[in-house]
C-alpha cells in the first residue's frame, strides 16, 4: 500500500489508498515524458545562466487546467514566450534560455486543507491533479485517477510543444513580426518602437549578408513544473540507462515551492535524490544560512546548472531581503542561477474579492532585483513569470490600463492571477532596457 511520504507538506487527504496504489503502479511502467539527455542539455544551458553568459526566460499558468489543454492555448503560450524571448535576446545580448511552466503543473499548494462557503465545507481546490474547482463535494473529493490524466494531458502538450517549436512556429522573422503588431497598436509605448525598429535592421543586415542559421528557424523549450505531488513525481522517476543516475522524467526542470522547501522535509529530500537541474523558490523569510544549507543538500558537487533560487521578495522587500542572501552564497563559492518570480510577492485582493497584482509592482521587484546584483557584481539571471498568452484581465495596470472594474470581464484563472499577452510583452521590453543596462 502506497503510504503518505514521511514529512511531505501539502499532499492531498486521498480517500482511497488502494486507487492511488494501482495508479501509482500505472504511471511507473508508462514511458518517459522527458529524456534524461535534454535535462542535461538544459542543465548546461543554465550553467551559462548562472555564469552570466545566457539569461532565463521562464513562464506559463499559474495552474493547468484539463480543459485549457487545447492546441489554441498551447499555441498562444509558446508564441508569447517566443515574443518576449526576441525581446530579451536583444537587450540582453546573450542567449535566452525558455523555460515553459507547461506540461506538468497541474498541482498547487493550499493555505488550508479546507474551503468554506455559506456555511459549507469542502476541500480545498489543489489544481486538476488532484481535484476539480467547483464547489461541490463530488467535486472537491480528491480523486487518484487524475494523475494518470495529469500524464496524459502532458504527453499531449509536449507533443505539441515539439511540433510547434520545430515545425515553423518559432521562426525567428515570424516572431519578430508579432512584435512589430505589438508595437504597432495602440497602447504600445513609442519607446518599444525603437528596440523593435533596431531588431528590425539587424534582421535585415543578416538577411542581405545570407545569414541563415538552424538557430533562426527552431528553438529548444523546456517543460517546469513544482514538484509537489510525491507520489507522482517518485512514479515518473526513472534510472538512466546511459549513466545509471535517477531522473524525474515527469519535466526538464523541477522545482521546490517556497512551502515546502524545509530542508529535513520530503520534496527537498526527493530533489536532492534525482539528477535533474532543480529550482527552490525563497522569500523574504529566507535566511543567508538556509540558503546555503540548500546549497549543500542540493547541489554539493558545485554542477553548474544543477541549482537555481527562484527569489519571491514583494517589491517592498527585495532591495533589504534580497543582498545578505545572494551576498553569503557568493562568497561560499557556491555556483547558483538566480531568478526573479516577481508575481507571488505581489498578490493581493481587490475589493470584489478577486486575487489580483500591479503590473507596475511586477516591474519594480524585477527591477530591485537588477539593482541588488548590479551592487553585488553578481549576475541577474533570469525571470520566472505566470502568464498567459490569451487576452485575459486578472492583474491591474500595463499599457492597456486594466482597472479594478475591468477585472470581472476575463478573470480565467483556475488559482493566481496571471500576466496576459499584451502586459507580458510589455514586460519583455521594460527587463531588456534593464539588461542592456547591466
Amino acid at each position: 500500500m502506497t503510504q503518505r511520504p514521511r514529512d511531505a507538506a501539502q499532499q492531498p487527504d486521498w480517500p482511497d489508498r488502494a486507487a492511488l496504489d494501482a495508479v501509482v503502479a500505472q504511471l511507473a511502467v508508462l514511458p518517459p515524458l522527458v529524456f534524461a539527455g535534454e535535462c542535461d542539455a538544459l542543465k548546461e544551458r543554465l550553467g551559462a545562466v548562472a555564469r552570466g553568459e545566457a539569461f532565463l526566460l521562464q513562464g506559463g499558468d499559474c495552474a493547468e487546467t484539463f480543459v485549457d489543454a487545447t492546441a489554441d492555448s498551447i499555441r498562444n503560450k509558446i508564441k508569447t514566450l517566443l515574443q518576449m524571448a526576441v525581446v530579451l535576446t536583444y537587450g540582453a545580448q546573450v542567449p535566452v534560455v525558455k523555460v515553459g511552466r507547461i506540461a506538468g503543473q497541474f498541482a498547487k499548494p493550499r493555505s488550508a486543507d479546507l474551503e468554506t462557503r455559506d456555511g459549507v465545507t469542502l476541500p480545498s481546490y489543489r489544481g486538476d491533479a488532484v481535484n476539480g474547482l467547483e464547489f461541490t463535494p463530488e467535486s472537491r473529493r480528491p480523486d487518484p485517477g487524475r494523475l494518470l490524466k495529469v500524464y496524459n494531458t502532458s504527453a499531449a502538450t509536449l507533443n505539441l510543444v515539439r511540433a510547434f517549436t520545430q515545425g515553423g512556429l518559432a521562426d525567428l522573422r515570424q516572431v519578430h513580426s508579432w512584435n512589430q503588431g505589438f508595437v504597432a497598436s495602440a497602447t504600445a509605448h513609442q519607446k518599444y518602437e525603437v528596440m523593435a525598429r533596431d531588431i528590425d535592421r539587424a534582421l535585415a543586415f543578416m538577411a542581405a549578408a545570407g545569414v541563415d542559421p538552424e538557430a533562426f528557424r527552431t528553438v529548444d523549450l523546456y517543460s517546469s513544473h513544482e514538484a509537489l505531488l510525491l507520489d507522482y513525481e517518485r512514479a515518473l522517476t526513472r534510472t538512466d540507462s546511459r549513466t545509471g543516475l535517477p531522473y524525474d522524467v515527469s519535466g526538464h526542470l523541477l522545482w521546490v515551492g517556497e512551502r515546502t522547501r524545509a530542508l529535513d522535509g520530503a520534496h527537498v529530500e526527493f530533489a536532492a535524490s534525482i539528477r535533474n537541474p532543480v529550482a527552490v523558490k525563497i522569500g523574504p523569510t529566507t535566511t543567508p544560512d538556509d540558503a546555503l544549507a540548500l546549497v549543500e543538500r542540493l547541489n554539493p558537487d558545485d554542477e553548474p546548472g544543477r541549482l537555481s533560487f527562484v527569489t519571491r521578495m514583494g517589491r517592498d522587500r527585495v532591495r533589504d531581503a534580497l543582498p545578505a542572501i545572494v551576498e553569503k552564497v557568493t562568497a561560499s563559492g557556491a555556483t547558483v542561477a538566480w531568478v526573479c518570480d516577481p508575481m507571488h510577492g505581489n498578490t493581493f485582493e481587490a475589493p470584489d474579492g478577486l486575487k489580483t497584482r500591479r503590473f507596475d509592482d511586477v516591474i519594480d521587484e524585477v527591477l530591485g532585483f537588477f539593482e541588488v546584483h548590479r551592487a553585488l557584481g553578481t549576475h541577474p539571471g533570469g525571470i520566472h513569470m505566470e502568464l498567459t498568452g490569451d487576452d485575459v484581465t486578472e492583474c491591474l495596470g500595463g499599457a492597456g490600463g486594466i482597472g479594478e472594474t475591468d477585472l470581472p470581464m476575463r478573470y480565467q484563472t483556475a488559482c493566481d492571477p496571471r500576466l496576459n499577452h499584451a502586459q507580458s510583452l510589455e514586460l519583455a521590453f521594460l527587463v531588456a532596457e534593464m539588461l542592456a543596462d547591466r
